[in-house]
Order: C-alpha cells, then sequence, then structure tokens
C-alpha cells in the first residue's frame, strides 16, 4: 500500500547545499497536500545521516553538493535503505548530470522551475513504483535512445570514493590531455571537465595536474611509459 493510498503524507528529506534554495523548497512542500517534510541537509553526507535517522519515504536531491554529491549520495541510499526513494531535483538537465544520477538509483528527475503539483506527481509516481520524471527529461531519454551509440567509455576502478567519470577524467589527464581535449572525448563541456577536476582534487588531497599524474600510476590507473 502506498502512502497516499494510506491516507498518511508522505515522508520527505530535502538535500541541498544553498540555505536560501533548501529552506524555500521546505516552505514550499510544507504548502502542498500529501507532503510532510521531516529533515533538510546540506549536503550528501548529511542527506545520508537523516535517511538512517528518519526513514523517509523520499529524499528530494540537488546534484552539486560539497562532500558527498548527490549522485553519490543517491547510490548509497539506494544500497543502504532500498525502502528509500529519491528524486532529483536539480538545476541541471545535461547528459552528465541525468544520466549518473539514474544509473545510481533515482527514481524521479526534475528541475528547480518544477511546480508544487509537478513535484507532488513525481513523489507520488515513484512511491507507487513509476518513474518521476518531467516531461523535458523524458524526451531527452528518447532523443538519447534515438542517437548513435557512441565509443564505449572508459572502465577503470575508481579508488577514494571517486566517481566512475571522475576516474575517467583523471586517467585521461594522466595521458596527457587538456581540459578541451577530455571534453571532447568524454562529449561534455569543458565546465564539467572542470567541475569533475575540482572535485576529484578535493577527494584526494591532489593540488596540481602532476600530482594527478603521480596519483593514477600510483593507483595502477595508468601505466608509466617505459624508461
Amino acid at each position: 500500500m502506498t502512502e497516499e493510498e494510506s491516507g498518511k503524507p508522505a515522508r520527505v528529506v530535502v538535500a541541498d547545499d544553498q540555505t536560501v534554495v533548501r529552506e524555500g523548497i521546505v516552505m514550499l512542500l510544507g504548502l502542498l497536500p500529501g507532503l510532510e517534510v521531516v529533515g533538510a541537509a546540506g549536503d550528501g553526507e548529511e542527506a545520508l545521516r537523516l535517511v538512517a535517522e528518519l526513514d523517509p519515504d523520499v529524499v528530494l536531491m540537488d546534484l552539486r553538493m560539497p562532500r558527498c554529491d548527490g549522485v553519490e549520495a543517491t547510490r548509497r541510499i539506494r544500497a543502504e535503505h532500498p525502502r528509500t526513494q529519491v528524486v532529483v531535483l536539480t538545476t541541471f538537465a545535461d547528459d552528465e548530470s541525468l544520466f549518473p544520477a539514474l544509473r545510481a538509483g533515482a527514481r524521479g528527475y526534475l528541475t528547480k522551475d518544477a511546480g508544487g503539483d509537478e513535484i507532488v506527481g513525481a513523489v507520488r509516481n515513484v512511491l507507487s513504483g513509476d518513474a518521476g520524471l518531467s516531461p523535458s527529461i523524458q524526451r531527452r531519454l528518447l532523443e538519447r535512445l534515438s542517437e548513435p551509440e557512441r565509443e564505449t567509455p572508459l572502465v577503470v576502478p575508481a579508488p577514494d570514493r571517486l566517481t566512475v567519470r571522475e576516474t575517467e577524467v583523471l586517467v585521461l589527464i594522466a595521458e596527457g590531455l587538456t581540459n578541451q581535449e577530455i571534453a571532447r572525448r568524454l562529449h561534455v563541456s569543458t565546465a564539467t571537465v572542470k567541475t569533475h577536476i575540482n572535485n576529484l582534487f578535493a577527494k584526494t588531497g591532489i593540488k596540481e595536474r602532476a600530482g594527478a599524474v603521480r596519483y593514477a600510476y600510483a593507483k595502477g590507473l595508468v601505466t608509466p611509459p617505459s624508461q
């Protein structure tokens, strides 16, 4: 029986690192029927803690957050607390945000221009076992399915809780590619590459590209050139 069928409101945790945005979402949700905000988190780590403590039905998850981003938090929530569903609520609708979030286990994906009815609908859909995707996201999924297959992406083990994409960027840095070349190789923007670099540097303590090369060699991600 879903929360809607039982007459109980869906218990929601909101995760967003921007205080004004987070408080605004909490205020909006408090006005919507069938939803009860039981907690608010400023990053992915705090979201994980609140899910463990409060056992919510749904987490409304931002993606770009410090310490633990929304994709990693979604992956861990779905692995450790499978009863809790995740609906992404983010500014970003690009492929580099959308597909990793869905692969991590998010059942819904909305952008922050979504109205109250759309948010309620997405929450109800994921709790009933359906997907809670905005029309624009549905269109993008259909477009992606109709595109020719791209070159198989690089798959390497991910150390130090790097995401797969961050590890791919690290390997390409170690191979000597510039940010622009990495962006072309991975079919993303240069700004997205810079974001991945900043994230992997923060997670590993690397300070510059030369350090990234040494780190990749030390972790066995890239074979050093023969002397």
